[in-house]
Parts: C-alpha cells; structure tokens; sequence
C-alpha cells in the first residue's frame, strides 16, 4: 500500500504533493514500483496536527481521488478517512477500501456504511485521538488491550462480512516500547482470522531508536518492515514502495521451501 498524502502538515511527506500534477506523477511511480493499493489520506493525523473540517477534506480528497481514477482506472484506491459522510463520497468517486484510523468510533455510521456498500475496511486501534494521542499514553497489558479492542469492534459487524483487514496502529496513542512489543508479538493478532495491514513507515519507534529524522529513516523502516512480514503482516503501509516490495520479495523467497 502507497501512501498519499495530500495534505500540508503530514509528518513527513506533508505540503509534497498539492498539486494534482505532483499527486498523479506520485501515483504513477508508486504503481510502477510495485504498489497494489494507493491510499489517499486528506487529513493529516500526526500527533497534534489541526483539525481539518469535512468540508475541506471533501475539497481536498474528490478532486484527487477522481484525478486518480480517470489516469489509473485500474489501481485500487484506499480513501485514509473517518467521518461517513467522506468515506460514502469517496466510494462513489472510486475508492474501494475504506481506511479508518478510529474503527467507527468517530461518528458511529461507519460501519453500517462499509457493510452496505460491501467494501474491504481497515479498522486500526488508537488509544485517545490525535490531538492528544501521544500524551502520556499508557496500558496495563498493550497486547491485551489491542486484542479487547478488535474483539469487541468486530463483534459489531456481521459474522459473514469478512472484508475486514485489521491495524494495530503504530505509533498511534503507544509509547516506543509499547510498539516494539506490538512488533514482537504482531503474529498474535492473525488469531482474529482478518488480513494484518502494518503501518511502521519512518515512525517515531524509528526515528527515536536510532536518533534520526523522519527523512533519514528509509533503512529503519525497511528492517521493521522485514520484521512486520516475518511476523505475519499481509500489507505494508509505506511512503517508499520500492524498498518495501523488495523486503515482500525477499522475505516471500526466505519462506518458500
């Protein structure tokens, strides 16, 4: 999975790829480096980044999206949003994944949505919101916890809808350690029976680790996605896709017989 950002203030990539000539020459590359999904995200959700209202992530995202659409009709696109309204806009401008980093949480529509349109939804779990997400955040068990919480949103749904893929979050409301034990453990979450999306991409569990910038992380990010892979992910979220295929084609080499 690429990742497009299309907002002014992402943690890393934030303000490269405003305009739609710079969105479509990003899509274009990351398609021709190997990427099955293209995930749009209209609203930066970087630990205390401004809140966007629908109607300007509206503004943003359509015209992209529909951009996209019309060049690469074949990609498949993620819409990287929370709010119902936005993600029905979406899926009826093409996106065909829903990515929901509040699980349904945000506006309580979300899943009668995605149940309805039957499209694949990723629900990641995140401890607070945002805005306030990485202040002070704390667990008894972050395993446990992560675990309670898939259980019960997934009891929400269907038992026959199985479009589902799960996201425990990284780096969302979790301190460095409690992500490399998400990391250490990330196999634990295949008991669900859902497709494992990780999302390690010159995070802070990177950059803090090895004392780097989000810009210097590229190699981190490669060896925890190894890890990721090694431990049963089944998507990689990244910025940079031609060092994450090459980890998939390594690791999938090391696993066959």
């Amino acid at each position: 999975m690429g990742t497009l950002n299309i907002t002014p203030d992402s943690f890393y990539d934030g303000g490269l790829f405003l305009s739609r000539t710079e969105q479509l020459k990003q899509v274009e590359k990351m398609i021709g480096e190997g990427a099955a999904i293209i995930d749009i995200g209209a609203v930066s959700t970087r630990p205390g980044a401004k809140s966007v209202d629908e109607k300007e992530e509206l503004s943003r995202l359509l015209p992209s999206l529909t951009a996209i659409r019309n060049h690469f009709p074949e990609v498949v696109i993620s819409a990287d949003t929370f709010r119902t309204e936005c993600a029905k806009a979406a899926i009826e401008h093409g996106a065909m994944i829903i990515n929901d980093i509040y699980a349904g949480r945000f506006d309580g529509k979300m899943f009668d949505l995605v149940i309805k349109k039957e499209v694949p939804y990723i629900m990641m779990h995140m401890q607070g919101t945002p805005d306030n997400m990485q202040i002070n955040p704390h667990y008894k068990d972050v395993l446990r916890e992560i675990h309670d919480f898939f259980a019960d949103r997934l009891a929400l749904f269907p038992a026959a809808y199985r479009q589902i893929i799960l996201d425990p979050g990284f780096g969302f409301g979790k301190t460095v350690e409690d992500n490399y034990r998400m990391l250490r453990n990330f196999s634990s979450f295949r008991s669900f029976g859902y497709p494992l999306l990780a999302g390690l991409s010159r995070k802070s569990m990177i950059n803090r680790t090895l004392h780097v910038q989000p810009s210097r992380a590229l190699n981190g990010t490669t060896v925890l996605n190894t890890v990721a892979l090694m431990e049963g992910a089944n998507i990689l979220r990244v910025h940079d896709v031609k060092e994450a295929m090459e980890a998939v084609k390594l690791v999938k080499a090391l696993k066959e017989p």
